[in-house]
């Protein structure tokens, strides 16, 4: 089979491998579809996720969608040509915090496409039946790469606890924030704000109900939130970038006793926070460790409102040409919104 492996930093080389058939309680499915994600996007441009380092040659992408070819012994209610979803994180369901039901923190997780768990930029992957789910009727395989970041930022919801009317700002409007705007709205949020540099990544965010699109380059954003909303600031702030003064950007702009959540990943292994802001403000302040138990709910979500998440897969590249794809994707370049991996 075919494997794009991440090489050296900004280097991806197709390989051939062979594949295994699937174990007892496996399917093995034949890869069609693999959303890119920051993480892919900083292990490619950075050499590391956080403190987390790359480890050559790994192999990335984990939002994958494809079709099921073999069953292992012991699998029944998947047959040979099923349109399927697949969960990237397998869980030990043992350990202490799979047993409290925080599988997303578990002891023993596996998480396709980290150092030592080859992802789905491949044409075939074994996976334990648990981790599949059936694609809707009405979803294309492309769009439904979008429940796994999906179901991470209904994970995010959890901690943002939106009100109905609540006003929000979301810094960054990549996949990851454009997702967070659309969900923030379907929650009941009031007025969102969104900010990024990127003139097409603030249309499309608009397009999935942001109301207002700053600029962070030729207005401050701080400023114009706190001019916006009186002083007072927004109920509930979002990072989904992590990347310049974005963090304190979120202190700043949230009222006294309101929510900070972090969605991104920063790319330092150390980062400085105004600490008194927060303290004097009292803000909940929430980090976002992937998805919970929400896979299910992104996917009802997306079969029932295909039509709100369309418009940010803008861009498809096969993977012959994953170089030039990601090169697109870190230049932000050509209104790129959620770019698609096609096997």
């Amino acid at each position: 089979m075919r494997v794009a492996q991440l090489v050296s930093q900004r280097r991806f080389q197709l390989t051939d491998e062979s594949q295994q058939d699937p174990g007892p309680g496996e399917v093995q499915a034949r890869v069609l579809f693999v959303g890119a994600c920051g993480s892919d996007l900083h292990n490619f441009s950075e050499g590391s996720v956080g403190d987390m380092p790359a480890q050559y040659p790994m192999v990335l992408g984990h939002e994958p969608s494809g079709q099921i070819v073999k069953t292992g012994p012991g699998v029944t209610g998947w047959s040979p040509g099923d349109k399927v979803l697949l969960e990237p994180a397998v869980y030990c369901y043992h350990c202490e915090f799979c047993l409290s039901g925080h599988h997303n923190v578990c002891r023993n997780l596996r998480f396709l496409s980290q150092p030592g768990d080859p992802g789905f930029f491949r044409d075939y992957v074994n996976l334990p039946a648990y981790n599949v789910f059936p694609l809707p009727d009405n979803l294309s395989l492309e769009e439904g790469t979008l429940f796994e970041p999906l179901a991470i930022i209904l994970h995010s919801m959890k901690f943002a606890s939106i009100l109905l009317g609540d006003s929000v700002a979301v810094f960054g409007v990549g996949p990851i924030g454009l997702l967070t705007v659309a969900a923030a709205k379907q929650a009941g949020a009031g007025r969102i704000y969104a900010v990024d540099p990127v003139a097409a990544r603030r249309d499309l965010a608009l397009a999935l109900g942001a109301d207002a699109a700053i600029d962070p380059g030729s207005s401050e954003p701080r400023q114009a939130v706190l001019s916006e909303t009186k002083g007072r600031g927004v109920d509930v702030s979002i990072d989904c970038v992590t990347r310049g003064t974005s963090l304190n950007d979120c202190l700043h702009v949230t009222r006294n006793a309101g929510r900070v959540v972090v969605t991104g990943i920063p790319s330092e292994a150390v980062v400085t926070l105004d600490y008194h802001v927060m303290r004097r403000k009292e803000l909940g302040f929430f980090n976002v460790r992937r998805s919970n138990h929400e896979s299910d709910a992104a996917i009802q979500l997306l079969r029932e409102k295909p039509e709100l998440f369309r418009p940010m897969l803008t861009h498809t590249f096969p993977m012959e040409r994953i170089q030039p794809g990601f090169e697109l994707l870190e230049a932000y370049a050509d209104g790129v919104g959620k770019l698609l991996v096609a096997l």
